[in-house]
């Protein structure tokens, strides 16, 4: 996961998706997520920490999400995401809204440690925040603010 400074040059420009995530769950061992991807509705179990984490993910009908969405007040939050693809590269760009407005975040996913310790981000890509915490997405969701430096990109 990589900051993606203000004043970034190459930035792609969409489309975009929105997202709205509330967390059910979170704690040392991972954490329980609801999701609406523009209109598509999961619920996700992640495990572990940093580079390395593991995901199941299950589609829930709109009335399943309604019952469960009302627990995660509190812990939520929106962005709009687009998919960048260079070259075989894919990277996930989202842009925070409401309360976490102004944060930009870029994540790349990979087949294993040695591919993620070999990547060598774009020019447009700024400090890495992997194993930073307070940058997942559970802990700006619980806290509801962006971390102090975020603002200095």
């Amino acid at each position: 996961k990589f900051l993606i400074p203000d004043s970034a040059s190459g930035l792609p420009v969409g489309p975009w998706t929105a997202l709205r995530q509330g967390y059910l769950a979170t704690g040392s061992d991972g954490e329980v997520r609801l999701r609406d991807a523009g209109g598509v509705l999961t619920l996700t179990v992640k495990s572990g920490a940093g580079l390395v984490r593991e995901e199941r993910e299950i589609a829930l009908t709109a009335a399943q999400f309604d019952a469960l969405w009302p627990l995660t007040e509190g812990r939520r939050i929106e962005k709009r995401r687009a998919v960048v693809a260079e070259g075989e590269q894919r990277y996930e760009v989202d842009v925070f809204e409401g309360v976490l407005s102004g944060l930009m975040v870029a994540e790349v996913e990979f087949q294993g440690v040695d591919e993620a310790r070999a990547f060598q981000p774009p020019t447009w890509f700024g400090a890495e925040v992997t194993d930073d915490a307070r940058y997942s997405n559970a802990s700006l969701a619980r806290a509801g603010t962006l971390p102090a430096e975020a603002t200095g990109r």
